[in-house]
């Protein structure tokens, strides 16, 4: 067992992607003590470039949590690389234990693990994931506008998904994968011009990382310069069962709940980014870590003021 941390940190942020990174800064720059905890698994590592991010757009994502641990650091915060194996209440809030032994211990936490990719079980999707493999329209639909782009039916928002993408090319094709869009459904996809392409995916094929091979049940062949998929999101809560963190059930995977100021139903647990918001980019994780760091440290110095005045009136009647 490596030698514990026994200095209290105001707060322990769990996930070192745009949220926790935000979440960080904002708190070390109102002179917190606190450590972002990185697991290094981000979800956009497979991406060539984070988009619509403002005055950053196109940076990589690896430069861009550089950046930030560089930013938390800078103004006093801690970025520790290591992952979080569970995490138990104690007397001054929570100790947080990691696998590499070490143990921290803070007064709040904020969870900020983001989300897993749950992608279809296609031979050849995951190792084009990324590339010639996406999923949103606002953070590749600039990149693959005016191509061929097939939309792959995972889910009950897929036709949602297909109307999007028509937005950034004319030419897409509809792959219901097996089921059936309803008669609503059919008719909206026939008014902006996208084919339904029936038969069921075996594999995806050929072409390396861009052009794409889509083969069907029966044989045929589908060539398209993109497949668009949605997947199941699934936040990242596994480490949090012991505190009563117990992700909630929602069309699109599953999520950690929480009030409009970021705050669980478990008292001194907050949570930011795409582990509460699945839809959010990059930007708005961003936003979301500082938005809810700035509640979290308003509760900070609601507990340090009634601490003060409890010792001032202590300190009074003993006189």
């Amino acid at each position: 067992m490596a030698r514990q941390d026994e200095e209290v940190r105001d707060v322990v942020v769990v996930g070192g992607g745009p949220a926790g990174l935000s979440a960080g800064l904002m708190l070390a720059r109102a002179r917190r003590r606190v450590t972002v905890v990185d697991a290094a698994e981000p979800r956009n590592a497979a991406a060539e470039g984070v988009h619509a991010l403002l005055a950053l757009d196109g940076v990589s994502p690896a430069d861009l949590l550089k950046r930030g641990r560089k930013e938390v650091t800078g103004y006093g915060g801690e970025v520790s690389a290591s992952e979080v194996s569970s995490v138990a209440a104690a007397p001054e809030g929570f100790a947080v234990r990691m696998r590499d032994g070490r143990e921290l211990r803070a007064r709040r936490l904020l969870i900020a693990t983001g989300l897993t990719d749950e992608l279809p079980d296609i031979p050849g999707l995951r190792e084009r994931w990324g590339r010639a493999v996406v999923h949103c329209p606002y953070c590749h639909g600039w990149e693959v506008r005016d191509r061929l782009i097939g939309v792959l039916a995972t889910g009950p928002m897929s036709v949602h998904q297909a109307l999007l993408f028509r937005q950034w090319t004319s030419d897409l094709r509809y792959l219901p994968n097996g089921t059936e869009p309803s008669a609503e459904e059919q008719l909206k996809l026939a008014a902006l011009g996208i084919p339904v392409v029936t038969g069921r995916v075996t594999r995806l094929e050929g072409g390396g990382e861009r052009a794409v091979g889509v083969r069907l049940d029966d044989g045929r062949v589908v060539e398209v310069d993109v497949v668009a998929a949605a997947t199941r999101m699934v936040a990242r809560a596994g480490a949090f069962a012991g505190i009563g963190i117990v992700p909630a059930e929602h069309p699109m995977g599953s999520l950690i709940a929480a009030d409009p100021a970021g705050r669980t139903a478990v008292p001194g647990v907050w949570v930011a980014g795409n582990a509460t918001d699945l839809s959010a980019q990059v930007s708005a994780a961003s936003a979301e870590g500082a938005r809810v760091a700035a509640q979290i440290n308003a509760d900070l110095v609601s507990e340090d003021t009634d601490r003060a005045v409890a010792r001032l009136e202590q300190a009074g009647a003993a006189r």
